[in-house]
């Protein structure tokens, strides 16, 4: 690697991590002075608190990344302009696919970072900052969650369940209920009180256990204050599916998406959305920097305000494409993966179109 390609890569890096720091205490500020009330009203942990800003960090960093990026390259590149240093280097000889170099490779370190940050730390962030603004911000969030984590799942063609609530802390559900069928005929149904998963001795706990098993004549009854059973089902097919996918890890999501897909859910569209967008958001990296490169490369009459305000514009641009796209995913009968992919193709195609003009 030439010195050319370091000073710029060098650039582009601590610009990039320079402008998350500035912006994520801005966010945390921002955040804060809307939730204090609540937090001192709900007398909200300490602990919980500083918990909830560190998944907020992660979270905010990803949603807010392309934005980021762009405006980071938007910024130094100008400056490299202004001074006139982009001149001194094409002049030189080097072509301006050579001067894109480090650029690519900064742009392949982002999209690394950001693929990595999607599978291992972005599930958990979503988890604990979903979790306290149910619990502790929205109102009525403890009553919405109890109320849409009513799970009614079919496990196989002829067995199904339903649960009122789950909680994860204990790893037990409420109002359990299993029927198995046999040809659209009832053979037998089991309710309990409580359910709870016992994972050294691989089976569950059921309590106030009762089981009716259909006869031809007569019914069966059996009931227990305690028994203990083996189901086909896991444990995660008890718990409801409130943002459940943004939780989930990458193998994670795709065996959850595929027992959903078996079951016919109606929230696939939803699943498949968390599913591509762990890989669109890195390809984005590459797509905004060339963007951001073939804008801000020019020295303009303006100078660098110009070149920020083209850039800011382009920028919640893309934000704005792939939320309404992702939401018209969800809502709507769009292919998912079309849905998710159509803002890197559109602003891809620009991207062609800027480098070229760049070029020239």
């Amino acid at each position: 690697m030439k010195i050319i390609d370091k000073y710029i890569l060098k650039r582009y890096l601590s610009n990039f991590f320079v402008m998350l720091l500035m912006f994520i205490p801005i966010g945390i500020i921002i955040d804060v002075s809307e939730k204090v009330d609540k937090m001192i009203e709900n007398k909200i942990p300490l602990s919980a608190i500083a918990l909830y800003y560190f998944h907020f960090t992660i979270y905010f960093a990803n949603l807010l990344f392309p934005i980021f990026l762009f405006l980071s390259i938007i910024w130094f590149t100008s400056k490299l302009a202004n001074n006139t240093e982009v001149i001194a280097i094409l002049s030189s000889g080097i072509s301006f696919s050579r001067f894109m170099r480090p650029y690519i490779i900064g742009a392949s370190i982002i999209s690394v970072l950001a693929l990595l940050m999607g599978i291992f730390l972005l599930p958990r962030a979503s988890e604990g900052f979903n979790n306290f603004r149910y619990t502790y911000l929205r109102t009525g969030g403890k009553e919405i969650m109890r109320d849409d984590s009513d799970v009614f799942r079919q496990i196989s063609k002829d067995e199904y369940i339903y649960v009122g609530s789950f909680n994860d802390a204990s790893k037990m559900a409420f109002n359990f209920s299993y029927e198995k069928f046999k040809k659209d005929e009832l053979q037998f149904k089991i309710i309990a009180n409580r359910i709870k998963w016992n994972p050294k001795e691989k089976n569950y706990s059921l309590f106030e256990y009762s089981k009716r098993t259909v006869g031809e004549f007569s019914d069966k009854i059996e009931v227990s204050e305690k028994k203990d059973t083996i189901f086909n089902f896991d444990l995660e097919d008890l718990t409801p599916t409130v943002y459940v996918a943004e939780t989930l890890p990458l193998l994670d999501l795709y065996h959850f998406i595929d027992k959903e897909k078996k079951r016919g859910s109606s929230n696939i569209s939803v699943y498949l959305v968390v599913l591509y967008k762990k890989y669109s958001l890195p390809v984005s990296a590459f797509i905004l920097t060339i963007i951001a490169l073939a804008v801000s490369s020019m020295k303009r009459r303006g100078g660098m305000g110009i070149n920020l305000a083209i850039g800011i514009a382009i920028a919640f641009s893309f934000v704005f494409f792939d939320k309404i796209f992702g939401a018209l995913a969800e809502k709507s009968s769009i292919n998912p993966m079309i849905a998710v992919w159509l803002p890197n193709i559109i602003f891809g195609i620009l991207a062609i179109y800027l480098l070229r003009n760049a070029k020239r």
